[in-house]
């Protein structure tokens, strides 16, 4: 069984300002108080991991093992199917280290070029983590990790000034607009951070 989540406080495991305003906006109604690692001034764990999953456990766990608190930690990104599912895991190392995602976005149009078939997909995996016992009786730490997704296609040129990273590029299956197109509460409703996140909600801070 999941474990329930009943402390106060939680880490948000990003220097991803974006993700993390989107994180908060989605926890508001638990009233839980929010801090980022960038805010805590962590550094970033090398995420080496071969899948979402992987990675936003290295994250949550590298947290949490420092704060002593519970740590969430998203790992996401864009997988396009004529590009067997790159950029994938990689898609923040796409924007370089100047995460510059228009120019992530260009070179995702440019890779595509010839290509008939668009469609695409965003997948979020969210790691909450809790600290082990800090007098080393239980110093494992325990996670509990859940993946969303959202299907769509991608359009060019860029449309739209909300969101972030490839946003303006994506039209969610079902819809006409881009990520970037769309209101924040209306993008809440719908992402993989969303899907993800009422998998974990549900698990974690539903009733017993």
């Amino acid at each position: 069984m999941p474990r329930k989540f009943d402390a106060d406080r939680l880490v948000i495991a990003s220097h991803n300002r974006g993700k993390v305003r989107e994180i908060a906006d989605l926890l508001a109604p638990f009233g839980i108080a929010l801090t980022s690692a960038a805010d805590l001034g962590l550094g970033e764990p090398e995420e080496n991991g071969a899948t979402f999953r992987d990675n936003a456990r290295i994250k949550a766990v590298a947290a949490a093992e420092f704060t002593r608190l519970p740590a969430l930690a998203d790992d996401s990104g864009l997988a396009v199917a004529a590009l067997d599912g790159a950029p994938g895991v990689r898609s923040a190392r796409w924007a370089g280290p100047e995460r510059d995602f228009g120019a992530a976005m260009d070179r995702v149009e440019q890779a595509l070029s010839g290509r008939t078939d668009r469609s695409a997909s965003f997948i979020c995996a969210l790691a909450l983590c809790w600290p082990g016992a800090a007098d080393g009786t239980n110093a494992k730490v325990h996670c509990e990790i859940f993946e969303g997704r959202v299907d769509g296609h991608l359009v060019w040129p860029p449309r739209g000034g909300h969101g972030f990273g490839y946003d303006p590029m994506f039209v969610p299956g079902g819809h006409d607009v881009t990520f970037g197109e769309m209101e924040p509460a209306q993008k809440h409703a719908i992402s993989h951070r969303a899907d993800a996140l009422r998998q974990l909600v549900d698990a974690c801070f539903g009733k017993e």
